[in-house]
């Protein structure tokens, strides 16, 4: 009886033991390839942030090839990296059944870039330039809201972008699109003088972005996992602002090996610069804080700016329920 009694006890222990350590398997798609904006989701892979919430995460970088929102809709991973509300909008309008869960960066990174000494001290003042480079995108979406918002810009000043800085550096009376935490980089850089900014959001274009996506049936069936996604991804962008981010630095140069040490500690300063990720109401409540009251303001300029439909449900896209708490603001230093 003492051998089948301490045989039993072996096995429970065993049982327990298996059970503590199973961890529920996720896979993350980003919209591209690895960087410092995706820093805290690679942080929180690289200090173990996810495997302490239950989780076992493999971060899928996106890129020129990738189609990740295509696998989140086959159900190949479970969460996508969205970059910002009218893909939400346009999700809703075709009967995309995704939710946004939680929006990392409070202000979208678009911005437009303009030579010094060229009499451009405002956002207003790039109505006053021949030529805009933009790619089809920011065209279709953020120039038809400064046409709406803003006196003086036009179609005529629109030129595509191709993703090479040199029509804008040979042509001093032009601006060009970019992410503030990349191509005003590359355009110091190439250059050699540092340019104007303007970011859309600070001019009033107030999407979130970079936020977590799931699809809808997933969440209704898997709410635990969801919450702890979300919660590990917020300590992880605490930490990699706050904390050593070496190690999550070193994951992004591995799965991106063009990726500079240079230009990863020049993301994280304009992130930090320009609020991407802590700014309004995520100072109070916590990094990856969402508002019904902002989104439906979003939607609502989108509608006057002739960008989205009126009349959808939005409600349906996003839910503020796993955000707003405050959770990992005692990380902060």
């Amino acid at each position: 009886m003492r051998i089948l009694a301490g045989l039993c006890a072996s096995i429970a222990l065993f049982a327990t033991t298996n059970a503590a350590i199973a961890l529920d398997e996720v896979k993350f798609g980003t919209n591209w390839l690895a960087e410092a904006e995706h820093g805290g989701f690679y942080q929180a892979v690289a200090d173990g942030t996810y495997e302490k919430y239950g989780l076992n995460v493999e971060i899928i970088q996106g890129g020129p090839q990738a189609a990740n929102q295509a696998l989140l809709m086959a159900d190949r991973i479970q969460f996508y990296m969205q970059g910002n509300l009218i893909g939400s909008f346009s999700a809703v309008e075709q009967g995309i059944p995704v939710v946004e869960v939680a929006a990392i960066f409070q202000k979208d990174p678009q911005v437009l870039i303009a030579h010094p000494d060229q009499g451009i001290e405002t956002f207003e003042d790039l109505a006053k330039l021949p030529t805009i480079f933009l790619g089809k995108d920011l065209y279709a979406t953020g120039f038809q809201w400064m046409k709406a918002n803003f006196e003086g810009f036009r179609d005529e000043q629109y030129k595509p972008y191709t993703f090479n800085p040199a029509p804008f550096l040979a042509d001093k009376q032009s601006a060009q699109q970019g992410y503030i935490t990349s191509e005003p980089f590359a355009i110091e850089t190439e250059g050699g003088f540092k340019p104007k900014l303007f970011l859309l959001a600070d001019a009033g274009f107030d999407t979130y972005s970079t936020m977590i996506e799931t699809k809808a049936d997933f969440l209704e069936q898997n709410p635990d996992i969801v919450k702890r996604f979300v919660e590990a991804s917020i300590i992880g962008w605490y930490n990699y602002l706050y904390g050593d981010n070496s190690a999550a630095n070193d994951l992004i140069k591995q799965a991106n090996p063009e990726m500079t040490d240079a230009q990863i500690a020049f993301t994280i300063d304009k992130m930090k610069e320009f609020g991407l990720v802590e700014s309004g109401t995520a100072l109070e409540k916590g990094i990856g804080c969402m508002t019904e009251e902002r989104i439906k303001g979003f939607y609502d300029d989108m509608v006057k700016s002739g960008v989205v439909k009126a009349d959808l449900d939005i409600s349906t896209v996003y839910t503020t329920e796993f955000v707003c708490n405050g959770l990992g603001m005692d990380l902060k230093k």
